[in-house]
């Protein structure tokens, strides 16, 4: 029987237990990303504009691509993946919103997908960070 108290805290059942450098890690990105929506609602800058194209969220991506194999195996991988989604997919979601854009008719539409798109990267982010926290991996 293990013991509770001394038993890795970030280590999910069935996979390999993560080193805490790499949960660290990880923290890190989640504190990047976050410091770069924080930009966009204390500066001039949107939110989403902020967490795309500011450096500390391309920081995150860079790290998250570096550090990726080490993560391998334990539930962090599944926040790397988590946290390189969340910013390909915003980035995805806003070529749309500006697509839309160009035309007059599709600026109310645009604008409806900035306002979503912000809730979702500042859902992803702090879920994220909250299951990194419990130990928990991320859903795929």
């Amino acid at each position: 029987m293990s013991d509770p108290i001394h038993s890795d805290p970030y280590s999910a059942l069935g996979s390999a237990q993560a080193s805490p450098s790499i949960v660290n890690t990880a923290n890190l990105v989640y504190a990047l990303h976050s410091l770069g929506v924080a930009i966009g609602v204390l500066g001039a800058a949107t939110i989403v504009g902020s967490f795309l194209f500011g450096i500390p969220s391309i920081l995150a991506v860079i790290v998250n691509y570096v550090r990726r194999p080490e993560a391998q195996g334990s539930f962090v991988e599944s926040h790397f993946r988590w946290q390189i989604r969340t910013f390909w997919f915003a980035l995805l979601w806003v070529s749309g919103c500006l697509f839309l854009a160009i035309t007059i008719v599709g600026i109310p539409v645009a604008l409806v997908g900035f306002g979503l798109l912000t809730l979702w990267v500042i859902y992803r982010i702090a879920r994220g960070w909250l299951r990194l926290r419990d130990g928990l991996p991320m859903y795929l």
